[in-house]
């Protein structure tokens, strides 16, 4: 096995409207569409569309989102053995406001996702094992999350962590950390700093590695992506793309890296590859529709 995610499933309620109300305000939008999402199936999806053979651990709830994302799972070739399923939480929802101009406010419930628990974890030791790199979300309990990294760490198993939603993490969870991929938003949380500059990024993620992170990649929307380690830096434009909507943006981006990873691509080209994954997605609606197939990233590659 390539790639093990454990992460979360979101079955998103996604309004388009050409703005978002502010306090107290209601506004008539222009359409509501229902479709699967979620950190962590959005990056299964993403690196098994590029190719990359990839099995997910999560919990579903015993309701109609959940045999939808099972279905999601069986047409993307994902294995699902590991896949468990609750029936006193309903199946997690996100609530998704995507303006005009491509931007989104989201509310997340988790549901079924918090009750994935420890014991449930170390079931899946030896899934952790024998996977080329195991990749991680924080819609899920940050327990899990943590000793998941732990077991992993401890296996030599790289890990690519995505700090979404974003919040403080210790330092011990971060010095087992392989590569750390947070936004700008992110990365100002996790140091505590104001993000409002790329040399600004590359000072907060230098923070970062002192606290032990092997490597550190920062994507910047449209001011492009850095990344960071004790023998290199670089940075990366943004591609020339119209947004349509950017809800799955940094989970096709994360996806992407995984894949280039397992396939022994160094840190410079995986970023440069996952930068077009995530600038493709952008250009289409939706969450896991929205993610790219290798074929196509191909294409847009030779074009630019």
């Amino acid at each position: 096995m390539d790639i093990l995610v454990i992460g979360s499933f979101m079955m998103d309620h996604i309004i388009k409207t050409p703005r978002a109300p502010i306090k107290g305000e209601t506004i008539i939008g222009d359409s509501l569409k229902i479709m699967p999402g979620g950190k962590g199936i959005n990056q299964a999806v993403a690196a098994s569309r590029l190719g990359a053979n990839v099995s997910m651990a999560g919990m579903l709830g015993d309701d109609v989102h959940g045999k939808s994302f099972l279905k999601v799972l069986e047409n993307e070739n994902i294995n699902s053995d590991n896949i468990l399923i609750n029936n006193k939480s309903s199946t997690g929802v996100g609530m998704v406001v995507n303006e005009d101009d491509g931007d989104n406010r989201i509310i997340v419930i988790p549901g079924s996702n918090l009750e994935y628990n420890l014991d449930d974890l170390y079931k899946i030791r030896n899934e952790i094992k024998r996977s080329k790199i195991l990749v991680l979300q924080l819609e899920m309990q940050l327990e899990v999350m943590e000793e998941a990294i732990n077991i992993a760490h401890d296996l030599s198993v790289p890990v690519v962590l995505n700090p979404a939603p974003a919040q403080k993490l210790s330092k011990e969870l971060l010095s087992k950390v392989t590569y750390l991929t947070p936004n700008e938003t992110e990365l100002g949380i996790l140091t505590g700093d104001k993000i409002d500059s790329i040399d600004q990024a590359y000072k907060s993620a230098k923070k970062l590695l002192d606290l032990g992170v092997n490597n550190v990649i920062v994507t910047l929307g449209d001011k492009g992506v850095i990344y960071l380690t004790e023998d290199e830096r670089g940075y990366i434009e943004a591609q020339n793309v119209e947004a349509i909507n950017t809800i799955a943006a940094g989970d096709s981006f994360n996806g992407a890296l995984a894949y280039c990873l397992v396939n022994d691509k160094s840190l410079g080209e995986s970023v440069e590859f996952a930068n077009c994954v995530g600038a493709l997605t952008v250009t289409k609606d939706g969450a896991i529709p929205s993610l790219p197939y290798l074929e196509d990233v191909l294409e847009y590659i030779s074009k630019i």
